[in-house]
């Protein structure tokens, strides 16, 4: 008796040990325990955390409120966009869409290529395809080094490697996306149902074509809809790599933001917006149709 009296002391929350619930008697003369609340400890710790980090990091709240009005001035010159990059000159409309469209091909591109290498790494880390588990821990050692690079880092290696231009963004979208499809899509294929797969096996086919034949089209729509959504943020990602060299629609924001030109810069926006919209819409739909 004393041994399950303990036990089921050990199993009560350590808040409840130390705020003790109160005792209420209903009207029926029944007696039931209600806990104290846990709201006011979860903010006075948090209330406390963000003081603290304030401390450490010397994060000023009196900059904000006194430089805040800076964010509105900015904003206001962004939403009125220099309309001359929008076929009023020439020379704007070409220096604009010439970036544009080097963001749209790195993205597409990086994306094609880094989801096609994606998935037969997948494929040799998934512990249900593939019984080395060494070779399964190295790969899914080498995909979290990879993830755990920011594509801005990784463009900034590939630029000092390959030299300025779009072809080490290329690279970094590609690194990016490699390492991400890869990493969700073996997690994917662990989830298969292996009976179609253990049964090709059982009549001679090999690996890869037991694969092939049954697994394959369990994990295509998946595939298929990661890779679509890897190309939605590899657009956003891209518009920034020009910050290292890597070409595309950041070296003229990083221009723009340069010379405090934000009627520019809000042009630049605009654009870019527009293309994400349409990219986004159109992988919206494409997976609906995949699902």
């Amino acid at each position: 008796m004393k041994k399950k009296t303990s036990e089921k002391a050990y199993r009560v929350p350590l808040f409840d040990r130390v705020f003790k619930p109160r005792t209420v008697t209903l009207p029926n003369g029944h007696t039931v325990q209600k806990p104290v609340s846990r709201t006011p400890f979860i903010a006075a710790i948090v209330i406390a955390i963000v003081l603290i980090s304030a401390k450490v990091t010397e994060f000023d709240f009196g900059i904000i409120i006194s430089r805040g009005y800076q964010l509105g001035y900015i904003l206001g010159r962004i939403f009125q966009p220099n309309w001359s990059y929008f076929g009023g000159d020439p020379a704007n409309t070409a220096k604009l869409f010439n970036a544009l469209f080097d963001t749209i091909k790195m993205s597409i591109m990086g994306s094609v290529i880094g989801a096609t290498l994606a998935l037969p790494i997948a494929v040799l880390s998934s512990t249900n395809i593939n019984k080395n588990k060494y070779v399964v821990w190295f790969l899914r050692i080498l995909l979290m080094v990879i993830r755990t690079l920011p594509t801005l880092i990784i463009a900034k290696f590939a630029a000092l490697i390959f030299g300025l231009g779009t072809f080490a963004g290329t690279v970094a979208i590609i690194i990016f996306t490699f390492g991400i499809i890869a990493k969700m899509m073996y997690e994917s294929i662990e989830t298969i149902e292996m009976g179609a797969f253990e049964a090709a096996e059982s009549f001679g086919a090999n690996k890869f074509q037991a694969f092939r034949t049954s697994a394959m089209p369990q994990i295509l729509p998946t595939y298929l809809s990661y890779c679509l959504y890897s190309l939605e943020m590899n657009i956003r990602a891209a518009a920034i790599l020009g910050y290292v060299g890597a070409g595309g629609l950041g070296i003229l924001i990083n221009e723009f933001i340069g010379w405090r030109d934000y009627e520019s810069l809000g042009a630049v926006l605009l654009a870019l917006f527009v293309v994400v919209l349409i990219i986004e819409n159109t992988s919206q739909y494409l997976r609906k149709k995949l699902s």
